[in-house]
């Protein structure tokens, strides 16, 4: 993967990759984030207790938010169709990085269909309706 992306960059990547989605009709975009692990040699922490790794830092880590297509490598993809995107989030910029994430979701997610379940019920219907008949 290479370097990360500003938040701005991150965001316009982003769009785009929704809307290639929306026009195609179908796929699945991952958006995942987590904690941006600390650098342990700049942490002089005695390490006296059994569980020093569990306890909280002392100041907030940055987080990173990616995002990817899910198109693995396989013998029919070239590894350059997969879309990887990352950003590192700083504790200062949270609330408006979170602010601004959720507008481009609901965006990104309006073009989506709500899923046809009637065929469900009507397998649920015909199932009752065979155990009725058996009493």
């Amino acid at each position: 993967m290479s370097s990360h992306l500003s938040n701005d960059e991150f965001f316009t990547k982003l769009v785009s990759l929704l809307e290639t989605r929306q026009q195609k009709g179908h796929g699945s975009i991952w958006l995942t984030q987590k904690r941006l692990t600390f650098d342990e040699s700049s942490a002089s922490k005695p390490t006296d207790s059994p569980l020093a790794d569990l306890e909280p830092p002392s100041a907030p880590l940055p987080i990173v938010v990616r995002a990817t297509d899910g198109n693995s490598q396989n013998k029919d993809r070239k590894k350059s169709d997969k879309v990887k995107l990352s950003t590192v989030v700083q504790p200062d910029d949270l609330e408006a990085f979170y602010t601004r994430y959720a507008e481009v979701c609901k965006q990104g997610m309006q073009a989506l269909k709500k899923r046809d379940r009637s065929k469900r019920k009507k397998q649920k219907q015909g199932k009752k309706k065979a155990q009725e008949d058996k009493k």
